[in-house]
């Protein structure tokens, strides 16, 4: 795609992508219940499912258009045509998400499928990115078969970047869950008329907005945390308003149409609603658990919960704990209202990595994360990069205190089989 890059003050790009439905002053969870009430058609409290695939035409052959409109503003029940296009669930899901993440948003059937939008809309002839997310260097591989798209290192010096480029940025980290710099990473990209892209998945609002950063675009695996109950697949892609002019939303409406990668009829209303309540419960839990272990890992103390933590556990990684990053203020700046509720731990065997997960009674070992549900995964299983020692954790809205004690006696089921 051949744009232009314009200055980006990032500090200014608050502004909302649908129409002024008196939200502009309500709270984080006012906007999940309410942004989608102008599309009202119905007496129904809980907004009806529609499951077809098609819709009627107009019957007054005066009202009949020869093209498809392609703007944001149909209502839920009028302007449909055909669900590869727009469908009523997933418009008002995606009023929803324009107005939370401060920018207008396009849904796709899941998070790789909207970074392969991203990739195609986009279209670089680089990219450089960090470690993350297996998933994401798996389609970059194919668009380097289709495109010869170059992949650079994310810290790769600011002169290998060329207008059009792309320096795209996980944080949190997949599967650490450490933070990184965006406004310091908007500026390389920038300066290069290079594009910045964030994945944000693992810190959904209220806990990261990266528009204010300068983030072009804006990416969520809506599978996690904006579904947030484990059952539904969603990608997201969601565009600065600064990018209006540009048209760069209704460009990637129209490529969505073709690609035909939308997101299903049945997923999305019910989770977004409870967002901030359940996301605010798990960086709470998160903020105290990783402590407790971060404590008993260092401690000096010879108390037998300490000892047992030491005896099989070697390193936790987690953004609460970047504390050069905080004293140096960005990261605070960055994450105000708490860390993602993603960390990892790195056990000091392999066999209590892979043995762990089986002696836990309230996490379940599965892959994904996001979900009102804590989980654990040895993560070598579905990435073969990381440490085999390494265990993912995602906290669920569970009592941490009930989290500790079941990771606690985890530990000592571990060292009692070494006996």
């Amino acid at each position: 795609m051949a744009t232009s890059v314009p200055g980006l003050n990032s500090h200014q790009n608050s502004e909302d992508h649908s129409p002024d439905h008196g939200l502009t002053n309500l709270s984080l969870s006012s906007k999940t219940v309410h942004a989608d009430d102008y599309l009202n058609q119905a007496h129904d409290v809980a907004p009806a499912l529609h499951v077809s695939t098609t819709y009627r035409y107009n019957r007054d052959p005066d009202k009949l258009q020869t093209s498809w409109s392609m703007g944001p503003e149909h209502s839920a029940y009028e302007g449909h045509i055909y669900s590869r296009h727009t469908a009523p669930n997933t418009t008002r899901f995606e009023a929803i998400l324009s107005e939370i993440l401060k920018g207008p948003s396009l849904t796709y059937a899941s998070g790789l499928s909207a970074f392969h939008s991203l990739l195609v809309f986009l279209n670089p002839k680089r990219i450089a990115i960090g470690e993350g997310y297996h998933g994401c260097h798996g389609v970059i591989d194919i668009h380097k078969k289709l495109t010869g798209l170059q992949k650079l290192e994310l810290d790769c010096p600011p002169e290998d970047l060329q207008p059009g480029d792309i320096v795209h940025v996980e944080t949190p980290l997949n599967p650490t869950g450490e933070a990184r710099n965006l406004k310091a990473y908007a500026e390389k990209a920038h300066s290069r008329g290079a594009f910045l892209t964030v994945d944000a998945t693992f810190a959904p609002p209220p806990l990261q907005d990266p528009f204010l950063w300068g983030a072009d675009i804006v990416m969520h695996s809506g599978t996690k945390y904006i579904g947030g109950h484990s059952d539904m697949l969603c990608g997201i892609l969601s565009v600065n308003p600064r990018w209006g002019e540009e048209k760069w939303f209704e460009k990637l409406q129209a490529e969505r149409l073709h690609l035909g990668n939308v997101m299903g009829n049945m997923g999305g209303l019910v989770g977004v609603r409870t967002l901030e309540v359940r996301v605010e419960r798990q960086a709470l839990n998160v903020g105290k658990l990783v402590g407790w272990l971060n404590s008993a890992l260092t401690s000096k103390a010879e108390d037998a919960e300490s000892k047992t933590v030491q005896a099989v556990l070697a390193k936790i990684e987690h953004a609460s704990l970047q504390t050069a990053d905080i004293e140096d203020g960005w990261l605070l700046k960055q994450m105000p209202k708490g860390f993602g509720p993603v960390f990892s731990i790195v056990m000091k065997e392999e066999r209590f990595a892979k043995r762990l997960p089986s002696k836990l009674e309230l996490f379940h070992h599965a892959t994904s994360l996001g979900g009102v549900e804590s989980l654990i995964e040895w993560r070598t299983m579905t990435d073969s990069l990381v440490d085999t020692r390494l265990l993912r954790i995602s906290i669920g809205i569970e009592g941490w205190e009930d989290l500790r004690n079941d990771l606690l006696q985890g530990f000592e089921a571990l060292l009692a089989e070494t006996k």
